[in-house]
């Protein structure tokens, strides 16, 4: 007889302040042991590094290929955050697409998440760090994103 499937449990990670290199590989650790995994305030992460030598390597990034026939590079904060933590994946692989699926980035709480509590990685904080940074949500904006209010 069938046994009913474990129920996976989700963790709401909040980004606010946090590293985004730190952040994504705990989060691909995580992803790859079977947890379900929402990332919240995908836009306050942080990237370390000076502002201009991360806009520039970002702009260069977006060059690539033909304009309108892709390779397409997102400039959504949330989209930026997944993608990181995909090049953190085994995505050809089948537990790496498996992980890949169990992650979710939003740029604000959503109303389900609300009344769940936020949990954070301290060992990933911003405030230690010594170096100049920005967060996603700026790089996004020096790239060409246009928030939907503006």
């Amino acid at each position: 007889m069938d046994e009913p499937a474990a129920i996976e449990p989700l963790v709401v990670i909040d980004a606010t302040g946090l590293i985004l290199g730190r952040m994504a590989s705990h989060v691909a650790k995580r992803l790859l042991q079977g947890e379900k995994i929402s990332i919240v305030n995908a836009e306050k992460a942080t990237v370390s590094g000076k502002r201009l030598s991360i806009v520039k390597e970002a702009k260069e990034r977006l060059e690539v290929g033909h304009p309108r026939k892709g390779p397409l590079h997102r400039r959504r904060p949330d989209r930026i955050v997944r993608r990181t933590i995909r090049g953190m994946l085994p995505r050809r692989k089948p537990k790496g697409q498996q992980a890949y699926k169990r992650l979710k980035v939003f740029l604000e709480v959503p109303k389900e998440f609300k009344d769940k509590e936020l949990q954070t990685i301290p060992w990933a904080k911003a405030r230690k760090l010594r170096c100049p940074h920005m967060t996603v949500g700026e790089l996004a904006e020096e790239i060409g994103w246009i928030q939907a209010g503006e």
